[in-house]
This record gives structure tokens, sequence and C-alpha cells, in this order.
């Protein structure tokens, strides 16, 4: 677990599946720690990883940005990513970005462990 503006970042296995859960808004002094707490796990080729959004009640540009950047670093790993517990304001910058057409979004960690 790691902390840091306001934001505590869990990470654990499921399935033999890494799932990272952010708790706190994920904004421009946030987006950083996460970003510290995701890359390590690519780094160790978890080619299988979930995100789960349900303790992010707000994100800004920033934490979008970071997803991003997860998204194609686990790609380029030749993994998957997929997002989890959105709350609708959340899935709602993801749908007016067109996002959730190039991420894999999901209501729980069963339905993204499942995709898998």
């Amino acid at each position: 677990m790691s902390e840091g503006h306001g934001l505590q970042v869990d990470i654990s296995e499921r399935d033999g599946v890494a799932v990272l859960a952010p708790k706190g808004d994920v904004d421009m002094s946030a987006s950083p720690n996460l970003r510290a707490s995701l890359r390590p796990l690519v780094a160790k080729d978890k080619s299988r990883l979930i995100i789960d959004l349900s303790g992010v009640p707000y994100m800004d540009s920033s934490g979008v940005a970071t997803l991003v950047e997860a998204m194609k670093l686990v790609r380029n790993h030749k993994g998957s990513l997929a997002l989890c517990g959105m709350n609708d304001r959340v899935r709602g910058i993801f749908e007016i970005a067109r996002l959730d057409q190039y991420f894999a979004i999901h209501d729980s960690i069963d339905s993204a462990i499942a995709q898998f």
C-alpha cells in the first residue's frame, strides 16, 4: 500500500490477476502517486492488471492521462488492463472523451477477471 496527497493505493492479487485499488480523488496532486504505484506492477511483467476505481469519487484529466499511460505500458508488455467499479461521474469522463471505446470497463472485479 502506498499513500500520498490524500490518495491511498492498495495492491493485491486475485485469481492470478494484479488488482490496484486507489482510494481518494485522483487529481493533479495525486496522479504521480498512482503512476508510481502502477509502474512497478508493469515492470514485474504483470500481464493482467485490474484497476478498481470504486474508491475514487473524482478524477480529473491528469488521472485519466495516468490511466492512458498505464494502458500503453501494459500493452507494450503484451498484457491486458481492465478498469472496474467506476461511479457515474468518473465513467462520464471516460465516455465524453470516448475512452470507453479503448478501455475494458467493468462493473466489478469479478466481471473484469472473467474477461481474462
